[in-house]
């Protein structure tokens, strides 16, 4: 049987949810968008759509990408193909005010353009149920400022290609410092030309090489976050 004569509407809920992972794998936006809708009208909660059928597939994706068996391109329609799904889940998980991992503030620094990164991370970051608000291209630190203090983030995540703006993190992470509000903040930077110890020497709490190993750290920082607030 060819994938063609695969009909959605006809597969039992487990063999949908895996036939979900394949087309998430292969970027296929329209057969994800019919996937997330079926399983709605079957009586799944949008939570358990967004958890067993999108999270689970990006996992995967995740996981394969930090391995090296698949690549920003495709990576990157794997990614709008959940964004496909999640546009018809987000009001929902609103409406049912679903567990959320965190919030997550993003932005490429002042004077770096480059925005490939930082939009993979951004969607796999809500790929694995994080809030995130995406601020864009060329930030200066008032514009991380004003996002932070209207969303109240758990998670600022900063992005640089060019060796010059890089510097620039340390402007932001230093800003935070001055205003008090650096410790209540998980800091994650990225970008080609960093590396673990730049990410130490500007104080962030993380470099992430990829989009993958961020959603990794996220999680794992924020659990450290949790615990540590319920040891308080």
């Amino acid at each position: 049987m060819s994938d063609e004569e695969i009909i959605l509407s006809e597969l039992p809920d487990d063999e949908l949810v895996q036939q979900m992972h394949d087309d998430l794998y292969d970027g296929l936006k329209e057969e994800i968008e019919e996937g997330t809708r079926i399983l709605l009208d079957r009586g799944w909660s949008p939570y358990e759509v967004l958890t067993q059928a999108l999270v689970e597939g990006m996992r995967i994706v995740g996981e394969d990408f930090r391995d090296g068996i698949l690549f920003v391109p495709e990576v990157l329609l794997s990614a709008n193909a959940m964004k496909a799904g999640m546009n018809i889940l987000r009001p929902l998980l609103v409406e049912t005010g679903a567990p959320k991992q965190g919030k997550m503030v993003i932005g490429t620094v002042k004077g770096d353009i480059h925005d490939i990164g930082k939009n993979l991370v951004g969607m796999m970051m809500e790929g694995a149920g994080f809030e995130v608000i995406d601020l864009g291209i060329n930030n200066p630190v008032e514009n991380y400022l004003d996002a932070i203090e209207k969303h109240q983030p758990d998670i600022v995540g900063m992005s640089a290609l060019l060796t010059t703006t890089m510097p620039y993190m340390k402007v932001v992470i230093d800003t935070l410092k001055e205003k008090g509000i650096r410790d209540d903040l998980i800091v994650l930077v990225g970008g080609a030309p960093l590396n673990e110890e730049f990410g130490k020497a500007v104080g962030a709490d993380a470099y992430c090489r990829d989009a993958a190993v961020a959603v990794e750290t996220a999680k794992e920082l924020m659990k450290r976050k949790h615990n540590v607030s319920a040891a308080v």
